[in-house]
C-alpha cells in the first residue's frame, strides 16, 4: 500500500478504488521524486502499464499542490497517441485515473465528428488526448490554444516515427511553451527516437526497466510448423485448443482480413473484423464487441491493432509472419499484460521456416517448435473442459426448472439425457479439422543453444525406405512442375508429402516414388481410369524405371547424342566440325546431307568473282567488286531519296540508280518522272534490270 500512497493525494485514491495493491515497475520509477520537474524517456515492454505510469508522472505538475482541478479553460497537458483505437483507450484510463480530481478530458481523434471536438475544447479542458494528424488540424484551425500546455506525452512514440508523423510531432512540440515537461514512452529507443528526444527534451531522464531486458518472461511463444495448404485449418485448431475467453489474430493485409474474418464466421465463431478501412464508430463497436463477450476473436492488421488492451486476452495468433522482430514484441504484447499469462502462436508454413527462425532471433526469444493440435487432441481438451465445468457443481433453486428437470427424468433415460446435453454442447463450437504432421527432426535445432538460423545447416531427409514407382504422362514438353503437381498427387491419391518420395521428370513422363503402404491406396482413389486431374494417367510400374537411357553419351564422330525419348533435340553445345555444327539431324547419310539446316541447301560461302550472283536472279555485268574507294564513291548521298533531285552521282556509267536521268520529282511518287524516257516506279513487281519497270 506504501507505493500507492507515494502518488498525489487524488490519483493514490483512483488507484485504491480501482484495485491497486502494488504497482508496476515502470510505474514505481515514476514515484521518484526526482522525476517531478524532469523530463523522462521511458522505455518499457508492452503491457507493463505506461499509461497508468505517465499519469502518476505528470499529476505533480498539473495539480501542484492542490487536491483537484480548478474550471478549465486551456488545456494543461497534451498526450499524443500513434491510432484512434489508443487515444481512446489512453482516455478511458485517465478518466479513472483522474476522475477523483475532478478533470475534464477530452479526444481529438480521426474519424471523429471534428465540430462536436471544437465545440469541447471551447468549453475547457484539462487534458487532451488525441491522434497526430487532427491535433494538428485543431492547432492550424485556431481551436486548439497551446499556451497553458504544460506536460506533453508521446505515447508509443516509435510507432508514431514508423508511420510517418515525425513532422506532425515536431510541428505539435513546437506549437507549445519552451517550459513544458515532454515524456516519451516506447516499447523499444532506436536512433531516431533518440535524435527527437536530444531536440525537444531538456535533460531527460533515461529511464529502463528490468522488464526490458528479458522479453514478455509471461508469454509462451509457439511456432507451429504447418503445410501451405493446411494454414486455415491450424488457426481453427489452435482457437479451438486453447478456447480462450479473448483471442488476437493478426494478418499482414487488410485483404487477408477480410477472407479470414469470413472462413471463421462460416465455422461459427463469433468474430469481429479490425482493420483500416472501416469507419471510427465501426471499430469501436467491434472492441466493444470483445470487451462485452459478444465476440471472442478479433482479426485485425498491425496497425489497427496498435496498442489496444482487451480484458482477458490470452492468445495471439500470427496468421501472416510480421515484417519485421519489433512487430512481433509489438503483436505478442497483447497478451501477458499486468502478470497475466499469454501464448503467441506463429502459423508458420515449411517453406518460411527460414524467415521464422530469423524473426525470433532477432526478438531474442526462444519458442516451442510444434505442430498445430490435431483433431484428437482438440476432442480431449473438450472432453475435459467438460468434465470440469462449473454447471455440475452448481445447485438450481429455480422451482420451474426443478419441475423441467424432473419431466425430463421421467421421460428419457440417462443414456438419452447425456447424449441430448453431449450433443449441444458440441454443437456451440466448431468442429476440430484435419492437419497433415510435418516431421520437425529435419529443421531441429542445434543443441547448445539456437545460433545464427542463417547459417544452420539441415539435416538430410535420409532412406525414403521401401518404395513402389509410378509413370505419369506428363513432363517437361507439358510444362510439368513439382509446385502444382505434388499437390495434385495428393489431393487425387489423398496423400501427403511424406509419403511421397523422389520425383524424376522427363520430357514426356514423370517417374513418382510412392511408399509402399500406400501404393495400394493410391492406386484405388484414381479409380478404373487411373486418371488424376488435368487428365494425368497414372500407370504403375514393377521395377524402378532404367534412368541410363535418359543420360547423354557420344556417337561415332563425336557429336553429343542422347537416346531415349528426347532423341529429336539437339545438342546445341556439341562440338563443331570444319565449321559445321551438327546442330539438327540431316536428311541423308553421311557428315552433310541435302538439308543440313532446315529447308535450304547448305551452301559453303566464298568470296564474289565477276559474274556471280550475289543477290539477285540473274547476273549483273556490269557489276565489279571495286576497293574500298571506289565503293566509297558509289555510295549515295543520304538525301538521294529526299524531295531535292540531285545531280549525277559519280559521272559514271552505271552509276545512276534510276535510268538515264536524275530525279527532278520524287523517286516514288505518282507522277512521271520529267521528259521522260518513261521510266516510273513500279508498284506491284520489280523488273529484271535497274529495279524499275519500263512503261510504254
Amino acid at each position: 500500500m506504501t507505493d500507492i500512497n507515494g502518488a498525489v493525494p487524488a490519483i493514490a485514491k483512483a488507484l485504491q478504488k480501482r484495485g491497486y495493491e502494488t504497482l508496476t515497475p515502470v510505474q514505481l520509477a515514476m514515484l521518484d521524486p526526482a522525476l517531478a520537474t524532469s523530463d523522462a524517456l521511458v522505455s518499457a515492454q508492452t503491457g507493463s502499464g505506461k499509461t497508468v505510469a505517465f499519469g502518476i508522472a505528470m499529476a505533480p505538475t498539473l495539480l501542484e499542490d492542490r487536491d483537484s482541478f480548478g474550471r478549465a479553460a486551456a488545456p494543461l497537458a497534451l498526450v499524443i497517441a500513434p491510432t484512434r483505437e489508443l487515444a481512446m483507450q489512453v482516455k478511458r484510463e485517465l478518466d479513472w485515473l483522474y476522475a477523483e480530481a475532478g478533470a475534464v478530458i477530452t479526444s481529438c481523434v480521426g474519424g471523429m465528428d471534428i465540430r462536436n471536438e471544437r465545440r469541447a475544447l471551447e468549453r475547457g479542458a484539462h487534458i487532451v488526448v488525441g491522434t497526430p494528424g487532427r491535433i494538428c488540424d485543431h492547432i492550424r484551425r485556431n481551436a486548439l490554444d497551446m499556451s497553458e500546455v504544460r506536460v506533453a506525452v508521446l505515447d508509443e512514440a516509435d510507432e508514431m516515427l514508423d508511420l510517418g508523423f515525425r513532422e506532425d510531432l515536431e510541428f505539435i512540440l513546437e506549437s507549445a511553451p519552451d517550459e513544458r515537461r515532454t515524456l516519451m514512452f516506447s516499447a523499444t529507443v532506436p536512433a531516431a527516437i533518440a535524435k527527437l528526444a536530444k531536440s525537444y527534451q531538456r535533460d531527460a531522464v533515461r529511464i529502463a526497466t528490468a522488464a526490458e531486458q528479458k522479453q514478455h518472461v509471461d508469454i509462451d511463444y509457439r511456432a507451429l510448423l504447418v503445410t501451405p495448404s493446411d494454414r486455415e485449418n491450424a488457426i481453427v485448431n489452435v482457437l479451438r485448443y486453447y478456447e480462450a475467453p479473448n483471442a488476437i489474430v493478426f494478418c499482414s493485409t487488410r485483404a487477408a482480413v477480410n477472407h479470414l474474418h469470413a472462413r471463421l464466421s462460416n465455422r461459427n465463431f463469433s468474430v469481429v473484423a479490425l482493420s483500416g478501412e472501416l469507419t471510427q464508430n465501426e471499430r469501436t463497436h467491434a472492441l466493444q464487441a470483445m470487451r462485452d463477450g459478444r465476440a471472442r476473436v478479433c482479426i485485425a492488421t498491425d496497425v489497427a491493432a496498435r496498442g489496444i488492451d482487451l480484458p482477458g486476452l490470452e492468445l495471439v495468433i500470427h496468421a501472416d509472419l510480421p515484417t519485421n522482430s519489433e512487430t512481433l514484441l509489438h503483436r505478442s504484447g497483447r497478451t501477458g499484460r499486468a502478470g497475466r499469462k499469454g501464448v503467441s502462436a506463429l502459423i508458420v508454413p515449411v517453406t518460411q521456416r527460414r524467415k521464422a527462425e530469423r524473426l525470433l532471433f532477432g526478438a531474442k526469444v526462444e519458442p516451442t517448435w510444434a505442430n498445430p493440435p490435431s483433431a484428437e487432441e482438440v476432442t480431449v481438451r473438450d472432453e475435459e473442459r467438460l468434465f470440469a465445468d462449473p454447471i455440475f457443481t452448481e445447485v438450481t433453486t429455480n422451482e420451474d426448472e426443478q419441475a423441467l428437470i424432473a419431466k425430463l427424468i421421467e421421460r428419457f433415460d440417462a443414456e438419452k439425457l447425456a447424449t441430448a446435453f453431449v450433443s449441444l454442447y458440441r454443437g456451440k463450437n466448431s468442429a476440430p479439422e484435419d492437419v497433415s504432421v510435418v516431421s520437425l527432426e529435419a529443421r531441429k535445432p542445434r543443441e547448445g543453444g539456437q545460433g545464427d538460423p542463417a547459417s544452420r545447416p539441415l539435416t538430410p531427409r535420409g532412406d525414403f525406405g521401401p518404395a513402389v514407382w509410378f509413370s505419369l504422362s506428363v513432363g517437361r514438353k507439358q510444362r510439368a512442375e513439382p509446385r502444382w503437381l505434388i499437390p495434385t498427387i495428393c489431393k487425387s491419391g489423398d496423400l501427403s508429402k511424406n509419403e511421397i518420395g523422389a520425383i524424376k521428370m522427363q520430357a514426356d513422363e514423370t517417374f513418382v516414388e510412392i511408399a509402399e503402404a500406400h501404393a495400394d491406396k493410391f492406386m484405388a482413389k484414381l479409380g478404373k481410369d487411373k486418371m488424376m486431374d488435368r487428365g494425368i494417367r497414372v500407370t504403375r510400374l514393377d521395377a524402378a524405371p532404367d534412368f541410363s537411357k535418359f543420360s547423354r553419351g557420344t556417337d561415332d564422330e563425336g557429336f553429343t547424342k542422347r537416346e531415349g525419348p528426347r532423341m529429336d533435340k539437339p545438342w546445341k553445345d556439341g562440338p563443331k566440325k570444319d565449321g559445321f555444327r551438327k546442330d539438327k539431324p540431316f536428311a541423308k547419310d553421311g557428315p552433310r546431307g541435302d538439308k543440313a539446316f532446315g529447308d535450304k541447301p547448305y551452301r559453303e560461302k566464298k568470296p564474289f568473282k565477276d559474274g556471280d550472283k550475289p543477290f539477285g536472279d540473274a547476273p549483273r555485268k556490269d557489276w565489279k567488286p571495286k576497293g574500298e574507294k571506289a565503293s566509297a564513291e558509289r555510295r549515295m548521298d543520304d538525301d538521294v531519296w529526299g524531295e531535292k533531285p540531285k545531280g549525277d552521282f559519280a559521272k559514271k556509267s552505271g552509276d545512276k540508280p534510276l535510268g538515264d536521268k536524275t530525279f527532278k520529282k520524287k523517286a516514288f511518287g505518282d507522277k512521271p518522272f520529267a521528259k521522260g524516257d518513261g521510266d516510273k516506279p513500279f508498284k506491284k513487281k520489280p523488273a529484271a534490270k535497274g529495279g524499275f519497270e519500263k512503261r510504254k
